[in-house]
């Protein structure tokens, strides 16, 4: 949020026309909620855009266009996914300048288009000008890269050689427990001083229409630990709501947004077997689209599919596990 409002001061002062694009709505919500808070950013509030917004826009009416979450971009617009003709390009022709920021191993459903790769083929097609950077240092996690380093690690995202000599300081508190009672004590008491630590899961259990405006209806179920939870509710800004800890956050609810804790729920959707770390889309819930059309794919690819699969599941599960601002990480193991 800081770095939005610095971004766009600075820009204001140089151009006319500049806007923040997001293609994710519950970021969208909560940044034009808390900036409409206050006086001096309602200006920056009604430039907080959708990626679906620029069909139609006039070449270049915008001097800068901000891409933050690039990496959800998808090729068309609208609740079918039939309007426009590629969101990517459409930015590109609407602005003079456009910044995409873009982190590749942030893509959670088959209908993200905005890699890297993509993007910059876009752009060349479009005969821009093109500058790439590499963003060296972060404020998540507590500025710990050792930590994200760990969890691309253990999640086995990235090819390492020589795996079992990889030494350094962790900087970053984790535990790992069995019990998800423990993991939601942990949470609300934290979540007590300013209500900023939320529990968040895997896309392993269905959304029960039903319980979209009843909190007493639960969608999470672990018998084992006589634990039940239900999912966030239908209108509720979840990462803000005041009683919102009592309910889970989902990959959709969390990503681009940050907690000073956060409590990560691990279902059956991801697994470790024989050594290798691999995605099972068969748990994943019903209700959940993100890998919708993958079994046409794994008839027509085995391969092809099962690499999708952990890619969409691993890249989930290190959104979860990198919303956490200090130093400990609360992980369920199932």
């Amino acid at each position: 949020m800081k770095m939005l409002v610095d971004i766009y001061t600075n820009l204001s002062y140089k151009i006319e026309k500049a806007s923040y694009i997001t293609p994710i709505l519950a970021q969208r919500e909560i940044y034009k909620y808390t900036l409409g808070k206050e006086k001096h950013c309602k200006g920056i509030k009604k430039e907080v855009r959708s990626s679906s917004e620029f069909i139609e826009v006039t070449k270049e009416k915008y001097d800068v266009l901000i891409v933050d979450e690039s990496h959800r971009l998808k090729q068309k617009s609208g609740i079918y996914n039939n309007k426009g003709e590629n969101q990517t390009k459409e930015i590109i022709n609407a602005s003079k300048f456009s910044i995409f920021f873009i982190d590749d191993l942030q893509r959670i459903t088959l209908k993200d288009e905005g890699s890297t790769e993509e993007i910059m083929k876009i752009a060349k097609k479009q005969h821009a000008i093109i500058e790439q950077f590499e963003l060296t240092s972060q404020f998540r996690c507590f500025g710990s890269t050792e930590y994200i380093s760990w969890v691309e690690d253990v999640l086995q995202m990235r090819n390492r050689q020589n795996r079992d000599e990889i030494d350094f300081e962790l900087n970053y508190d984790v535990k790992i427990v069995d019990d998800p009672n423990e993991v939601r004590n942990f949470i609300k008491k934290k979540n007590k001083k300013n209500n900023n630590a939320r529990i968040v899961a895997g896309c392993c259990w269905d959304s029960k229409e039903e319980a979209r405006n009843a909190p007493q209806i639960y969608d999470i179920e672990i018998e084992k630990y006589n634990f039940r939870m239900s999912w966030n509710l239908k209108k509720e800004k979840w990462a803000i709501a005041e009683d919102s800890v009592e309910r889970a956050g989902c990959v959709y609810t969390c990503q681009g947004l940050d907690f000073e804790y956060i409590g990560v729920i691990i279902g059956k959707d991801m697994i470790y077997r024989n050594g290798k770390v691999e995605g099972d889309y068969k748990e994943r819930a019903k209700t959940d689209h993100a890998l919708y059309g993958i079994q046409k794919i794994m008839k027509e690819n085995k391969e092809k599919g099962e690499n999708l699969v952990d890619e969409i599941i691993k890249n989930t599960y290190r959104i979860l596990l990198t919303r956490g601002k200090c130093r400990l990480h609360y992980i369920l193991r199932r």
